[in-house]
């Protein structure tokens, strides 16, 4: 089973792609633990696009979640079994950064690169609420629906992503 989890920031994707990997028992890969270095930094665009291509050249089985249009995000598409795409209003995605802050504030998630703590800051509100929803973005999200209609749900409230998750097979089919 290969699943590809897109959306907005804060809408969930790496929630769904831990669900979906000890689901399934699938390696699961955070893109964003690809682009970031301790620190914030971030990594070298060569180095991030060898580790994966390394990562799913290596495995028969991954999910992986993140937009990152440079790494590999048409293979990434093609290959997968089964698409996510999360279109939460913002509102949505900002109420659950804000409990994400709450939750995790000055230590990392698993589910970000080490030394990575949590951070709200003007620059990320920013992306959340105008830089990371532009049209440009908006179109690059809903061209995987239109490119693979037959294998991508698009999940628009939490209520329908954890009713998702609960029809799921227990086993890949």
């Amino acid at each position: 089973m290969k699943i590809a989890i897109i959306g907005y920031s804060g809408s969930g994707k790496s929630t769904m792609a831990r669900a979906l990997g000890q689901r399934y028992g699938c390696p699961v890969l955070h893109l964003d633990t690809v682009q970031f270095l301790p620190g914030w930094r971030e990594r070298d665009r060569g180095e991030a696009l060898a580790f994966v291509r390394d990562f799913m050249n290596r495995h028969d089985a991954w999910i992986i979640d993140g937009n990152y249009t440079a790494f590999e995000r048409e293979r990434r598409l093609r290959e997968a079994d089964q698409i996510v795409l999360f279109d939460f209003p913002r509102r949505t995605c900002l109420r659950q950064i804000i409990g994400r802050y709450r939750t995790w504030r000055g230590r990392t998630r698993p589910d970000l690169a080490p030394g990575c703590p949590e951070k709200i800051d003007w620059e990320f509100l920013s992306w959340v609420l105008w830089r990371g929803r532009t049209a440009k973005r908006r179109e690059s999200l809903q061209s995987a629906a239109r490119l693979y209609p037959q294998k991508t749900v698009v999940l628009r409230s939490r209520a329908q992503a954890e009713r998702f998750l609960a029809e799921l097979p227990i086993q890949p089919q």
